[in-house]
């Protein structure tokens, strides 16, 4: 056998190994060794008011393929909620792990106002450039617009974007902090951002990158470029959805032809519900509510080699878990500040089907309104009127319900059916574990919840706005 090995090993031609192929095969190996000791890059693509239901993967009839060959090629996520159902909050909590009531964005920010992020708190921007990330933000930001709340002052690099929402004036686009266009062409926004943001994979490539990239669409007023207006036949919501859509199968396109595909987690999600157009799936109430149509959304997680091919979870998780998680995955030491997140990574790995969490407050504005704990979700305030709606007395004021709602929402999604009669002690627990959770909240945002529970109200049907009772008036 011996002689037959060397016999064959004698017969193969000589190759002759020069000093530059030396030199490219040690380089490429010590490429590859590189990347492979690196931290991964991670990129997170955040829509603006899309729905529960308007992807493919999550039972619509938009076409949406790229999305839907992420999730098939990762894991996609049926419980997952953003921490308010509305624009500025909710991408507060998710650059920081933190409720907004603690990070003092409670509310949507406009272009007259003076306030932003404050500078105390830490984003996944700011996390990352501590050990050595490339930044970039592209998209809409909405955490303030003056200079010194802008993103090339959170952390990244390099910003392209409006720093608000497009129904807001004036419509600036920037680049860092400068006006490239004054009032910006909707329609060409969705390639344009696109483009920013694939030309950053490319220029980043040599080492590990942060793209937080956050679409202005599929929020009012709508636009589609030429490409894709009427291209669905379902109307302009769809054909901006399905431009979206789009944009994510370029990013990846992005990735595999510069060879980071297998180095790169990317995410995807929404900042709250749908909000005339659009669908919540079967779930109940839209953006401006804290019903699970205006905070549930879809979450998809692909990295290929690292998160296992055509999962769905079913674990409650929160757009708050996305920093914990990434610092879990790059070795970034988490912020001073406590994190209300917590690390999704055993789940997204595949090494754990359940996640051991507190639970989630719901709050809108600095009104805590709801409470999740596992299946269970328990209403103990609400709104006098609907969003965007008129209300009685011209303004809508936060109530306490009388009594509480329960919902179980792995029988009941769509909160239709109230079996708090059926579950007292149940009410109490939870209850319990809110107040243990408020405690720990700024004093404004503690004491809006002490004096919210102390109104006297009518009792009311399970569903109804409340009132308040006429002797405390």
């Amino acid at each position: 056998m011996r002689e037959l090995e060397n016999n064959s090993l004698s017969a193969r031609p000589a190759r002759h190994v020069t000093r530059r192929s030396f030199l490219c095969a040690t380089a490429a190996f010590h490429t590859v060794r590189a990347a492979a000791e690196r931290p991964p890059n991670i990129i997170m693509i955040y829509a603006d008011d899309l729905g529960y239901g308007d992807l493919g993967c999550y039972g619509s009839r938009i076409p949406t393929p790229n999305l839907d060959r992420m999730a098939g090629e990762g894991m996609r996520f049926t419980q997952f909620s953003s921490a308010n159902p509305v624009c500025s909050p909710s991408r507060a909590a998710l650059l920081t792990g933190r409720y907004p009531t603690r990070v003092n964005v409670p509310r949507v920010l406009y272009p007259t106002d003076s306030v932003g992020l404050p500078d105390s708190e830490t984003t996944i921007a700011q996390m990352l450039k501590k050990i050595g990330y490339r930044t970039m933000c592209v998209g809409k930001w909405h955490l303030g617009h003056l200079p010194q709340y802008l993103p090339t002052n959170r952390g990244f690099d390099e910003y392209f974007g409006i720093p608000y929402s497009n129904d807001m004036n004036p419509r600036l686009l920037l680049h860092n902090t400068e006006v490239v266009e004054q009032t910006a062409t909707l329609e060409t926004l969705t390639p344009r951002y696109t483009e920013r943001a694939a030309g950053f994979i490319r220029s980043a490539k040599g080492s590990p990158f942060f793209l937080y990239f956050a679409h202005t669409f599929p929020h009012i007023p709508l636009a589609a470029s030429s490409n894709f207006r009427g291209k669905t036949g379902m109307g302009l919501y769809a054909d901006v959805v399905h431009e979206v859509d789009w944009s994510v199968g370029r990013v990846l396109n992005a990735l595999r032809e510069t060879g980071v595909e297998r180095a790169t987690l990317v995410m995807f999600s929404s900042d709250n519900g749908p909000w005339y157009q659009g669908s919540p799936g079967k779930l109940r109430g839209r953006k401006g509510s804290t019903l699970e149509g205006g905070v549930r959304e879809p979450f998809i997680a692909r990295f290929p080699g690292r998160i296992p091919a055509g999962r769905v979870s079913h674990v409650i998780g929160s757009t708050m878990d996305v920093l914990p998680t990434v610092a879990r995955l790059s070795g970034a030491k988490l912020p001073a500040a406590a994190v209300d997140g917590v690390d999704l990574w055993p789940v997204l790995s595949g090494r754990a089907q359940s996640l051991d969490r507190e639970a989630l407050l719901y709050f809108d504005d600095i009104h805590l309104q709801c409470a999740r704990w596992k299946r269970w979700k328990l209403h103990l305030a609400r709104y006098t009127g609907a969003a965007y709606s008129p209300a009685p007395g011209g303004h809508r004021r936060n109530l306490p319900l009388n009594p509480p709602e329960l919902y179980d929402l792995e029988a009941d999604p769509d909160e239709s059916y109230d079996v708090a009669p059926d579950h007292p002690d149940l009410v109490e627990q939870i209850k319990a574990r809110v107040n243990r959770l408020m405690a720990g909240f700024p004093e404004p945002i503690r004491r809006d919840y002490e004096l919210t529970m102390k109104i006297a109200t009518r009792p009311s049907t399970p569903g109804a706005f409340p009132r308040e009772a006429e002797h405390s008036r």
